[in-house]
């Protein structure tokens, strides 16, 4: 699967200045590490979001969001956000929350 490049390259431009951060070819899309964790990665055309099981939760009442799920397993710590309801101000917002979490654990 190719991912949006545009996408990943303005994830970048957000995150490039937060220390810790990697970005890694991932379940055939990019995903954004913060000190090993992965935050935030782009699946196709959408930005997919960890936020732990009960935010991801919460998450999924938001226009535009849907479970995350590429193995008939759905990943309850994350969420898919559509890509065409990402202007800046929700990237910012869906990224700070991704980041959040991943700050969170403990650096691998």
């Amino acid at each position: 699967m190719a991912f949006d490049q545009a996408l990943a390259d303005r994830i970048r431009d957000e995150l490039g200045d937060l220390d810790g951060v990697d970005d890694r070819k991932m379940f055939g899309g990019l995903i954004f590490m913060v000190h090993g964790n992965m935050a935030v990665g782009v699946m196709g055309d959408d930005l997919i979001v960890r936020l732990g099981e009960q935010a991801a939760e919460a998450a999924l009442s938001e226009p535009g969001t849907r479970v995350f799920d590429i193995t008939r397993r759905p990943m309850r710590n994350w969420v898919v956000v559509d890509g065409e309801r990402l202007d800046d101000d929700a990237l910012a917002r869906w990224l700070r929350a991704g980041v959040a979490f991943a700050s969170s654990l403990p650096p691998k």
